[in-house]
């Protein structure tokens, strides 16, 4: 039996151990030795942009570093977060870093990246949990700026959470949700004033039933006689402003038509570069959804929204993505962006079955990865998607194939890394799931008006002109009818 004297130093040596919760203790004598840099005692006297965010008077954030401080699109940054230890926390704590355009209103997730982040059995190997009280942990994280941002800054939140729980935010700016709100990055890009944005009314377009001597082949090409007659839509344009798309590497045009069973879509690709992947017999964590689909959208892609019914109130939606290899990813929703689990899912109900039929051809060479992008040889010109999707695929209750004059809300996206542009923009009023935002398609039969097609960005394609006059751009006759926003009711109740 220990005597009160050593009973007492015990006490104090397990106390002092508890203090320090880990701190070095668990590493290795190499991972000590390339940690060491991350780690300094009291705190710096160089931070260049200081901050003060208390989680519950154990942690403070107290600073970064921006390197560049302006990151344009497309640029690598560097960016150093300051965290200093005030008392220990107990297992099982890690950071979070998520950065948000506002504009695009899109967002990124970079919590395992960084030295002191990286993922040791589902741990950071220096992690919070590690943290000793009195020093000072330098998490550094690199970021590619997407781009798909269209914002003047970029907002990186952060935050310490295990579980469903995150560390209180006490004092310091946040978004009200434990995240603190620790640096606002710009980005270089001028914003232009609420004033120019494009009209907020969303195009539309009226199908006329194909008769059933026409038929579709889903064969990747555009040959079939009834896509002849098809109404075009597009060309597509910047999701953020609406306006012709001048900027964003891919660019798109789209065709739908329907009969008794299916609704046909065809898209046409245009793009100096077409970026295929998704390799079976390797399949990369972040490429593929727990459920064993294809994260489309992170790459070379075709995105379908289809809300069957003219609400646009988001209940009960699906989405479709088809890849240049015609990999597809198929989902179903019961409300915005719900049922959602980041980062690989489940996304929405992956379980839903469309049971479709779809062709990809690519016309030019197919890279297998972005690391060639821009070196182009000039013979590739982008690739077409084919689609039938059956009406019975859509069996939600109230759900059913649409009958004449019936209106559904569809968008149409040709993405490339998590961007794109679209048939309908969505104006900085949501992400690319924004119901409300999605184009209408009206069904009608034979003998009805001829396909009409709403769309400014149409009208500035095709040379038409603002007393109904058009000028020469060689597409006569394309189109069988074309109206400007105004000129006609969009089709079904005005909503917008």
């Amino acid at each position: 039996m220990l005597k009160p004297k050593l009973l007492a130093v015990a006490a104090l040596v397990v106390a002092m151990g508890a203090g320090c919760v880990g701190g070095s203790k668990g590493l290795s004598s190499e991972d000590k030795e390339k940690l060491a840099a991350y780690v300094v005692e009291g705190e710096p006297a160089d931070i260049p942009h200081k901050v003060d965010i208390n989680f519950e008077n154990k942690i403070h954030l107290i600073g970064y570093k921006a390197e560049p401080e302006v990151a344009k699109p497309g640029t690598e940054m560097k960016i150093t977060w300051y965290w200093r230890c005030d008392d220990a926390l107990d297992e099982g704590w890690s950071l979070f870093t998520h950065v948000h355009d506002e504009v695009a209103d899109k967002s990124d997730n970079l919590d395992w990246v960084g030295p002191i982040r990286e993922n040791r059995d589902n741990k950071m190997i220096l992690g919070p949990s590690r943290w000793e009280k009195g020093k000072t942990y330098l998490d550094q994280q690199t970021y590619k700026v997407p781009e798909w941002v269209k914002g003047s800054e970029l907002t990186f939140m952060l935050g310490i959470w295990k579980g469903n729980a995150r560390l209180r935010v006490v004092t310091g700016a946040n978004d009200g949700d434990n995240r603190a709100i620790a640096a606002k990055i710009k980005t270089g890009i001028t914003v232009p004033p609420p004033q120019e944005l494009h009209t907020e009314a969303v195009p539309g377009v009226s199908l006329i039933k194909l008769a059933a001597t026409e038929k579709i082949t889903i064969d990747g090409k555009s040959d079939d006689r009834a896509w002849g007659g098809a109404p075009i839509l597009g060309p597509f344009v910047d999701v953020g402003t609406g306006k012709l798309n001048t900027s964003f590497p891919v660019n798109a045009t789209a065709k739908v038509a329907y009969d008794e069973a299916n609704l046909y879509v065809l898209a046409e690709i245009q793009s100096a570069d077409v970026v295929g992947g998704w390799n079976e017999a390797d399949k990369k964590k972040d490429e593929w959804t727990v459920a064993g689909q294809p994260k489309c959208w992170t790459k070379d892609a075709v995105e379908i929204m289809i809300e069957p019914d003219d609400n646009g109130n988001n209940q009960n939606y699906y989405e479709l993505q088809f890849s240049p290899q015609n990999k597809v990813f198929h989902t179903q929703y019961d409300e915005y962006n719900l049922p959602k689990v980041d980062p690989n899912g489940p996304f929405g109900h992956e379980d839903w079955d469309p049971k479709l039929k779809s062709a990809v051809v690519v016309h030019g060479k197919l890279l297998p990865s972005y690391d060639g992008v821009g070196k182009s040889d000039g013979g590739t010109t982008g690739y077409t998607v084919e689609v039938a999707i059956p009406f019975s695929s859509f069996n939600k209750p109230g759900q059913h194939a649409p009958k004449p004059g019936e209106s559904w809300r569809l968008n149409f996206y040709a993405m490339r890394q998590n961007g794109g542009v679209a048939w309908s923009p969505i104006l900085g009023k949501g992400n690319f799931h924004k119901a409300e935002r999605f184009g209408r398609v009206t069904f009608s039969v034979p003998g009805a008006a001829g396909p009409v097609i709403t769309s400014p960005a149409m009208g500035a394609a095709l040379g038409l002109l603002p007393d109904g006059g058009r000028r020469d751009t060689g597409m006569a006759g394309r189109i069988p009818r074309f109206r400007l926003p105004g000129a006609i009711p969009p089709p079904g109740p005005a909503t917008e």
